[in-house]
C-alpha cells in the first residue's frame, strides 16, 4: 500500500490500487485526491478531510491557506 502526503494538513495519505495491491488483494480505499488547477496549471494532493474545507472554486491560494 502506497501513501502520500497531503499538502493542506501533512498527514499521510493511503493510495490503494496500482501494482502494489494486485498480488495482496487489499481492499482499503485511497484517502484524497489530486486537484489541478488549470488557471496556473498546478496540481495539489488532499486528503478528502482538506477537500472538504475548501470553498466552492478553490484556487491554488486556497490550498495555500490551509
Amino acid at each position: 500500500m502506497a501513501t502520500q502526503t497531503c499538502e493542506g494538513c501533512g498527514d499521510r495519505v493511503t493510495i490503494a490500487g496500482g501494482i502494489a495491491n494486485l498480488w495482496t488483494l487489499e481492499k482499503e480505499s485511497t484517502g484524497g485526491m489530486t486537484l489541478e488547477f488549470e488557471g496556473d496549471g498546478t496540481e495539489h494532493f488532499l486528503c478528502f478531510d482538506c477537500v472538504e474545507r475548501l470553498p466552492d472554486d478553490p484556487s491554488a491560494e486556497d490550498v495555500a491557506a490551509l
